[in-house]
């Protein structure tokens, strides 16, 4: 076992909080003495495959300056095959992966596919890695509403939370077209995925009908 990851191992029962993770995973990575993203990537994959998804994840995220094309093959690998939950899902999602999308829109194209995936989490993280998109306002060139559209009447609630909150937030930055949106689908969009989705638009000034 990499001494980092014995290291990580080691201290992880030690911390109480998500904090107190992030903390050991900054301290971890400056222990890191080559920080290609090979050899790193190959570290995450080790923490990955023990269950230190918080660490493996943080990780990634720090090596956004090496990001190139490749890497959004071994991040779907690791969406695919380590996550499981909508926490796992999201920590990646709004960072690391969230990242490689901001930085390299047009692999949008592959997120896209997600959508039809079996995975739940696979299905939720289509909407939630565009997060990071919107919240910095470079999502021209991806569609949020065709991720919405096709997740529309997903079946499971994880994923009809997750493009309510991907709806909420851009929202933030295009209430007129959420607004739009809203009244357009309100026949059809689950109750809890328009809720969400309604969130910062304030339903009794808009006068938007809840469902």
């Amino acid at each position: 076992m990499n001494a980092i990851v014995s290291a990580a191992q080691t201290q992880l029962i030690q911390c109480k909080n998500t904090g107190d993770v992030r903390k050991l995973s900054a301290k971890l990575f400056q222990d890191v003495q080559d920080k290609t993203k090979d050899n790193v990537f190959s570290l995450c994959g080790e923490l990955l495959g023990r269950h230190m998804h918080c660490i493996a994840f943080d990780f990634a995220h720090r090596m956004k300056k090496q990001y190139d094309e490749n890497t959004f093959d071994v991040f779907e690998m690791w969406l695919a095959k380590y996550v499981r939950g909508w926490g796992e899902c999201d920590d990646f999602c709004v960072h690391a992966f969230g990242e490689l999308i901001c930085q390299r829109p047009a692999l949008f194209s592959r997120v896209v596919a997600w959508t039809v995936r079996e995975e739940f989490w696979m299905r939720r993280a289509a909407s939630v890695v565009l997060l990071v998109c919107i919240r910095r306002n470079r999502y021209q060139d991806i569609q949020p509403l065709r991720i919405a559209d096709i997740l529309m009447q997903d079946r499971h609630h994880l994923v009809l939370k997750g493009y309510g909150w991907m709806l909420k937030e851009l929202s933030l930055k295009e209430p007129e077209l959420v607004f739009a949106y809203l009244l357009h689908n309100r026949a059809v969009m689950p109750r809890i995925a328009y809720r969400y989705a309604l969130q910062k638009l304030g339903a009794g000034e808009q006068g938007i009908p809840l469902p």
